[in-house]
C-alpha cells in the first residue's frame, strides 16, 4: 500500500496534469457533441461507451505516466510481434463497423469494440523511435533508412490486407515521414521517396478496391461515388446552416433529423458546426491545437533523443487525423474514415488517444537533461 501511495504522490507531483486537463476537457466536449448528434437515435448507449472510454483512458494515462517508456521500448521486438498478431486477428475475427472495413474486434465483457490498428499506432511510434535512437549517428545510411521503411510498410501492408482500412494505414505513413524528418534523415531520401512514389503509384493504384479509388476520384467526378459525394454535400450543408453561432445544442435542423449516419463519427465536426457554429468549431480546433503543441513542447524540453521523437510522432499522428477529418468535412480531402481525436464517437479512439498522452506525460515526468541535445533535428549524417 505504501508503494501505491508513493506512486500516486509521484503522479500528482510530476505528471503532466495540464495535458490531462486538456484531454479530459476536450473529451467531455466531444461526449456532449456526440450526445446531441445521436439524440435522434437514443443517445444513452453512446454516452455510456464514451464515458467508460474516458474513465478507462484516464486510468491508462496514469499507468503509462508511471512506466518509463524506455522499459517498453527495450522490448520493441516483442511489441512488433504483438502488433502483428493483434492486427492479424482481424483477418479471422474482424467485424465491419459500418464503414466497409473489417477494422474492429468484438471482445466479450467489453462495452466497446477494439480497433487493433488504432491502438498499435502508439506501439509503432515507440518501435520506430527506439530503432532511430539506436542508430541515430548513422540514421541516413541506406541500411537504417531501409529498415525504418520496411517496418512502416509492414504495418501499412498488414492493415490493408486484413482490414482494407486505408485511412488508418495512411496515418502510419505520415507518422513515419514526420519522425524521419524531425529525427534527422537526410532530405535526399525524401526526394528519392517522392520519385519512387511517382513510379509506384500506377502499380499500387490497381491494387486498391474500386470503392477506395472512387473515394479519391469523387473529388473530381461526383458521379463515381454518389454516396460519398452526398455525404460531403450534406456536411457542407451542416456547416452552412450553423453560421457563426450555430442553432444550439440539440436544436440543429439536420443533426436532430439524423441527416447522415456518420454525423457522430467521421462528420462530428460538421455536426458541431451546425449546432455551435463557427465559434464552436474554433473552440474544438483551439483545444486540439493546444494538445498538439503541448506534445511538441514536452518533446522539445526532453533531453533524450528517443523521447523527443516519440512526442513528435504522437503530435504528428494527432495533426494528420485533425487535418484529414476537418478536410473531409469541408470537402477538400477524400472521405477515408478517420475520426477527430478526442471528439468523434469511438471507444478505441478515445482509449488510444489517452494511451498516447500517457506516454507523453511519462516523458514529461522523467526529464533527461542532455547538454549536447540543443536541437530537435540533429546534424544530418552523410549517406
Amino acid at each position: 500500500m505504501r508503494e501505491i501511495g508513493r506512486a500516486i504522490g509521484d503522479f500528482i507531483k510530476k505528471a503532466d496534469m495540464f495535458l490531462l486537463l486538456l484531454c479530459t476537457l476536450t473529451t467531455i466536449f466531444g461526449i456532449v457533441a456526440v450526445s446531441s448528434a445521436t439524440n435522434y437515435d437514443g443517445n444513452t448507449s453512446y454516452i455510456m461507451i464514451q464515458s467508460v472510454a474516458l474513465g478507462l483512458g484516464i486510468f491508462i494515462y496514469v499507468i503509462l505516466t508511471l512506466i518509463d517508456v524506455d522499459i517498453i521500448a527495450e522490448r520493441r521486438e516483442l511489441l512488433l510481434i504483438f502488433c502483428a498478431l493483434f492486427i492479424g486477428c482481424l483477418y479471422f475475427w474482424g467485424i465491419d463497423g459500418g464503414t466497409g472495413n473489417k477494422s474492429w474486434l468484438d471482445v466479450p465483457l467489453l462495452p466497446m469494440n477494439l480497433q487493433p490498428a488504432e491502438i498499435c499506432k502508439i506501439f509503432f511510434i515507440i518501435i520506430l523511435a527506439k530503432s532511430m535512437s539506436v542508430s541515430q549517428n548513422h540514421l541516413s545510411s541506406p541500411l537504417n533508412v531501409i529498415k525504418m521503411a520496411v517496418i512502416t510498410l509492414f504495418f501499412f501492408g498488414l492493415i490493408i490486407y486484413v482490414s482494407s482500412d486505408l485511412g488508418v494505414a495512411l496515418t502510419y505513413i505520415f507518422i513515419f515521414i514526420v519522425m524521419a524528418f524531425v529525427g534527422g534523415v537526410n532530405v535526399i531520401w525524401f526526394l528519392a521517396a517522392l520519385g519512387t512514389a511517382g513510379v509506384t503509384i500506377p502499380v499500387i493504384w490497381p491494387m486498391l478496391r474500386t470503392y477506395q479509388q472512387n473515394r479519391i476520384l469523387v473529388l473530381f467526378d461526383p458521379s463515381l461515388d454518389p454516396d460519398t459525394y452526398w455525404q460531403t454535400k450534406m456536411s457542407l450543408r451542416y456547416i452552412q446552416n450553423g453560421g457563426v453561432s450555430g442553432q444550439g445544442l440539440y436544436n440543429g435542423t439536420l443533426v436532430q433529423a439524423g441527416g447522415m449516419g456518420a454525423q457522430h463519427t467521421d462528420f462530428i465536426f460538421a455536426s458541431i458546426a451546425e449546432e455551435l457554429g463557427m465559434l464552436g468549431c474554433v473552440v474544438v480546433l483551439l483545444l486540439l491545437t493546444a494538445i498538439v503543441v503541448r506534445c511538441v513542447y514536452v518533446g522539445v524540453k526532453s533531453g533524450n533523443y528517443m523521447n523527443r521523437i516519440i512526442c513528435i510522432g504522437i503530435a504528428g499522428m494527432l495533426l494528420f487525423q485533425i487535418l484529414v477529418n476537418v478536410g473531409m468535412c469541408l470537402g477538400v480531402l477524400p472521405v477515408i474514415g478517420l475520426t477527430l481525436p478526442f471528439i468523434s464517437y469511438g471507444g478505441s479512439s478515445i482509449v488510444t488517444m489517452f494511451m498516447a498522452m500517457g506516454v507523453v506525460s511519462g516523458i514529461h515526468m522523467r526529464p533527461a537533461p542532455d547538454a549536447s541535445a540543443r536541437y530537435i533535428r540533429p546534424r544530418q549524417a552523410a549517406i
